[in-house]
């Protein structure tokens, strides 16, 4: 059969489709999209044709790389292959320049996530070096051919003034294929991308949810995987990336982790994972196994893996969290909340005290220690940061379409309290800044934990594309907001008695035009972007609507953005006496550390930026300070400093 269509109706793609509309009350619970369809001896010609070899998808669909520590690991995703195809992926790379393509590595491609990683110990990180991926394709003659998705590997840039973070959460599919956010993002040549979770949701592409046989399921959770990866792996190709899964990546509307024990759909309020443990593991696979290697890879409950772990580029050491899972559960562990759902507390008499049960968990043990323990290692680094799902505050009052009040919601990370106070401590000892997403709420946070400001700032990212608003909309006024911001800035109570000082809120708008791009516009979507100046050690937060072109004269961010701090306002707690001032010779930008002797806790960890420190402290007594350069173990260690109430005169003289 032929057919002829008039030059002038030809203006874009051309595309060939199946489709299949999804059954069933709404497009959440239908499974729609499970259809087997082919084409075969097709030809499109025309003056206007025109192809685009290298836009082909796949075999090679995407791929995700990350560089610490002269450590690369890379995986590449696949699609479903054939029992006799091949099931290797090599990484070739060009070395010093030359034309020639030399093999580094390869990997097996596993049999259910479909990915192939490849790690490279030790890799060159002071050039670009261009890659490129290799599978071998058997045709349908029996011939094969070699076939390659190609990127580039930066160098780390540990000589650059300036890093930068692109950071992203919530991709539902209505703005798909993101063109347009994914143009604006790469005209700030971002250094890193940080996606903080649900990169696919149930109903991505109208597929709807398959939750068994894990074969089924597991190709269920890939065809919406590849969404993702079609959209951003035009940025993922040539830049290190985390990407981190949240509820929806794991099929549920929320997640408290608990450890990782089996819980069914209708009970997950209580905590656990609802899927197949190896679909889990399937699913952290895809987004995570190009990770530096977890802190501690011990698998919890049902054998699901863990990947929390530290990595180190352009000298920002970043702490990479896994803040749900070992998170508790609310349900038969809180109190009733009065909305009929065990996570929305609609009481306005709820006592916040009561919440705070003991043997709520919300990092857990393993990753307190390992933040206490990053937090203390400077090696290679001027920033430390924290990277989660979201950050620990409550910080929105309306919810859903209806834009129902909440008074507390369990789902974020403001409760538990010990818990989030606990995770708050510890980045604060490493005056880390931290990034997190999930909800669809961009928010700019200064935390307090005893005292208003005495702890972290965090940058709450918006959604790619949001769907399920939030807004951020207090009853009262925010006390001690600066002249001239907004009544809903200043200082508030969360709904769980925590402290928190909004300094910047993106309310989505009261109607959502029809259109896709104006529509994710009037729903506050977009994405941040911090900026760290190794110079300065000022930190700037941005927060930059999807459709705005940041290089137009007159582009502007969200209402509050861009917000400048300084790496050590991320220890707001005021000293009550301070030790000799340090002056260093022989050596730049040391690490201080200062540890209080009666308890043996380490105050805090920072690396200084000038020759001069002079340590502060929050409790009087005595102390004792460590000074040097971890990296080459050039350290030395004062001993019995005394804290005196006000800045000292005295000058300890220390040469390397």
């Amino acid at each position: 059969m032929e057919h002829r269509l008039p030059a002038g109706q030809l203006i874009g793609n051309l595309a060939l489709l199946c489709h299949n509309d999804a059954t069933g009350p709404d497009r959440e619970s239908a499974r729609g999209g499970n259809v087997r369809f082919w084409f075969t001896d097709w030809n499109i010609a025309g003056s206007k044709v025109v192809g685009h070899p290298d836009q082909v998808f796949g075999p090679i669909l995407f791929a995700q790389y990350t560089l610490s520590g002269g450590v690369m690991k890379i995986t590449a995703q696949m699609p479903p292959l054939g029992p006799n195809d091949a099931h290797i992926v090599k990484l070739q790379i060009r070395q010093n320049g030359s034309d020639a393509w030399t093999t580094v590595g390869q990997g097996h491609i596993d049999h259910l996530s479909r990915t192939a990683t490849i790690r490279v110990d030790p890799w060159d990180d002071k050039r670009d070096t261009p890659y490129r991926l290799v599978y071998a394709l058997a045709d349908a003659d029996g011939s094969v051919s070699d076939h390659y998705w190609t990127g580039t590997v930066r160098r780390d840039p540990v000589d650059r003034e300036e890093i930068v973070v692109a950071g992203f959460t919530g991709n539902q599919d209505y703005a798909f294929p993101n063109h347009v956010l994914v143009q604006n993002v790469a005209r700030h040549n971002p250094d890193l991308l940080f996606f903080s979770g649900d990169q696919i949701y149930e109903s991505v592409a109208g597929y709807g949810i398959q939750r068994g046989p894990l074969e089924d399921a597991t190709l269920d959770y890939l065809r919406k995987w590849y969404v993702f990866g079609w959209a951003f792996r035009g940025l993922l190709r040539d830049r290190p990336s985390i990407a981190i899964p949240d509820d929806h990546d794991v099929y549920q509307g929320n997640i408290w982790g608990n450890g990782g024990r089996p819980i069914s759909l209708l009970e997950h309020d209580a905590g656990g994972y609802v899927m197949d443990p190896l679909w889990v593991n399937m699913v952290q696979r895809t987004q995570v196994d190009h990770f530096p290697d977890a802190w501690d890879p011990t698998p919890i409950k049902q054998d699901i893996t863990v990947y929390y772990t530290n990595m180190t580029y352009g000298r920002v050491s970043f702490a990479i969290l896994e803040d749900r899972k070992w998170k508790s559960g609310p349900k038969g562990l809180v109190p009733p909340t009065g909305s009929g759902r065990p996570d929305h507390v609609i009481d306005p008499n709820f006592d916040p005290a009561t919440a705070d049960v003991s043997g709520a968990v919300l990092l857990g043990e393993r990753q307190l220690q390992f933040l206490n323990e990053w937090g203390a290692d400077w090696r290679g680094a001027d920033f430390k940061v924290a990277l989660s799902q979201t950050i620990f505050a409550g910080s929105s009052s309306l919810h859903g379409g209806n834009k129902m009040r909440l008074v507390a919601d369990y789902d974020c990370n403001g409760w538990p309290q010990t818990g989030r106070n606990n995770a708050l401590a510890a980045l604060r000892r490493a005056f880390a800044l931290h990034i997190g997403g999930d909800q669809h709420l961009a928010t700019i946070i200064h935390h307090g934990i005893d005292a208003w400001n005495d702890a972290g700032w965090s940058l709450c990212v918006p959604s790619i594309a949001a769907g399920y608003p939030r807004v951020w909309a207090p009853l009262e006024s925010g006390k001690n907001r600066q002249p001239g911001m907004p009544e809903y800035t200043g200082e508030f109570l969360d709904g769980f008695g925590n402290r928190m000082t909004i300094w910047a809120v993106a309310n989505p708008e009261e109607a959502y035009r029809p259109s896709i791009i104006p529509m994710a516009r009037d729903r506050a979507s977009g994405y941040g972007l911090v900026r760290f100046n190794r110079r300065t050690r000022d930190i700037t937060l941005e927060c930059w609507p999807l459709d705005v072109n940041p290089l137009d004269p007159g582009a502007r961010q969200y209402p509050g953005w861009p917000k400048t701090i300084n790496q050590r306002d991320n220890d707001g707690r005021n000293p009550v006496g301070y030790l000799p001032t340090l002056h260093v010779s022989g050596m730049r930008n040391p690490v201080v550390q200062v540890i209080e002797e009666s308890s043996g806790q380490t105050v805090y960890t920072i690396r200084s930026k000038d020759a001069s420190f002079r340590p502060q402290v929050y409790k009087e007594g005595k102390y004792t300070v460590r000074i040097g350069a971890p990296e080459t173990d050039q350290i030395k260690t004062l001993t019995g400093l005394r804290s005196t109430p006000s800045a000292p005169s005295r000058i300890v003289e220390i040469t390397f």
